[in-house]
């Protein structure tokens, strides 16, 4: 079985119960208008930058558009009970409405974002940049998979820096740190720093010291959560999370 970050993450440091009821009990979640904004916005900027940066904005945001429709139409077929659906706002139509409306906002200030400041990508042996990498490797015995948004030229001149997207505003170190791993393990490439692109202020957050990340140190989580859910282990872990939980409607313990 092979892990990842938001696998290790719920499991360790969220809840495990809820672990449990996705992934192992297959419970459908509710959906969420953030989580199609942030699909979306990455699917424009990955074409935008595997197009070597030629598109305008408006081309761009069309492009987040399209995809932010095409998904929501579908999770609407699924789950047409807005009252079912997570939203940060008032209602879930609202929000469906606001997102669409701020994802294209976001969307339209990378481009212009990336124009100014023409961050130089990595680029492999065929002359792809470094845009959502799919890498794999072994960490504590276990083996890790990551999508890593982008990889970025970096000083000195033969490293490397992971940089994450965030449309919103929570930032994760340890999935920096697989990312790290991740790119050491699989491609070779010294990784000093990483950081993520926040959409929310359109600029970079302050660049994370990964110099002394080890891969002991991650893969001792990542073996933690493996023997945790082979053993069957997954305590329920209720309260102010459960506000946030996509398959709380399933679960018996969630704090109301």
């Amino acid at each position: 079985m092979t892990r990842s970050v938001s696998q290790a993450e719920q499991y360790l440091d969220k809840c495990a119960w809820a672990y449990y009821l996705r992934r192992v009990e297959g419970i459908t979640p509710n959906p969420a208008a953030w989580s199609i904004q942030g699909t979306a916005f990455h699917g424009a900027i990955e074409t935008y930058e595997l197009g070597g940066r030629r598109a305008d904005e408006d081309f761009v945001a069309d492009l987040f558009s399209q995809d932010y429709s095409a998904a929501a139409r579908k999770e609407l077929d699924r789950q047409p009970d807005l009252d079912r659906w997570m939203t940060a706002g008032p209602d879930g139509a609202s929000d469906i409405e606001a997102r669409y409306v701020l994802g294209r906002s976001q969307t339209k200030a990378y481009v212009s974002w990336a124009k100014d400041h023409g961050p130089k990508l990595w680029k492999d042996t065929q002359g792809r940049p470094g845009v959502e990498l799919h890498l794999q490797a072994e960490m504590g015995g276990v083996q890790v998979q990551g999508y890593i948004d982008q990889l970025v030229d970096d000083e000195p001149a033969d490293a490397v820096r992971v940089r994450d997207l965030k449309t919103g505003s929570t930032k994760s170190k340890f999935q920096l740190q697989t990312y790290a791993i991740l790119v050491r393990k699989a491609l070779g490439l010294d990784v000093r720093k990483g950081d993520w692109y926040m959409a929310k202020t359109g600029g970079l957050s302050r660049p994370l010291d990964l110099s002394k990340v080890s891969e002991d140190e991650v893969g001792q989580r990542y073996a933690e959560m493996d023997a945790g859910v082979k053993r069957g282990d997954f305590p329920a872990n209720p309260g102010f999370g459960c506000r946030f939980c996509d398959v709380s409607h399933a679960c018996s313990v969630r704090k109301r």
